[in-house]
């Protein structure tokens, strides 16, 4: 696969998930019902790990759209697609706190930073396979 196929396949991948992520908001915040709400209450600590799961893979994915385009924070690489999913996370659940049907939970932010920490690793790691593959020095 070239690189420039695999960077169209990431950002159509990042825009479904991010679709998928968008739907389940819609859902939350309507109050419906869902199959996928049902499962997360059976399973222990199943929100916060949904939290987890799904903007850490939501991160993955966009960081491998932008190809881990990053700046540098002091020595800490802060990747562009990362920065956007906090943005994004940090509105989303101060949202919560003016919706009826939501909760404003800072134990789900927590659980969002650290999906969002380690698929940021993830990624960075999977980028350094990438790129040696291809033969990219950085």
């Amino acid at each position: 696969m070239t690189h420039n196929t695999f960077s169209r396949l990431s950002l159509a991948v990042a825009a479904v998930f991010f679709c998928f992520i968008l739907w389940v908001i819609y859902l939350a915040n309507t109050g419906a019902q869902s199959i996928l709400f049902d499962l997360v209450r059976h399973i222990p600590y199943g929100d916060k790990v949904g939290h987890m799961l799904l903007f850490g893979l939501l991160t993955f994915v966009a960081n491998l759209a932008l190809q881990s385009r990053h700046f540098l924070l002091g020595r800490i690489p802060l990747y562009y697609g990362a920065v956007l999913v906090s943005i994004f996370v940090l509105s989303e659940e101060i949202s919560q706190g003016f919706i009826p049907s939501r909760t404003l939970d800072i134990i789900d932010l927590v659980a969002d930073a650290v999906g969002i920490i380690l698929f940021s690793y993830l990624s960075g790691l999977t980028q350094r396979i990438l790129d040696r593959q291809r033969g990219v020095t950085t």
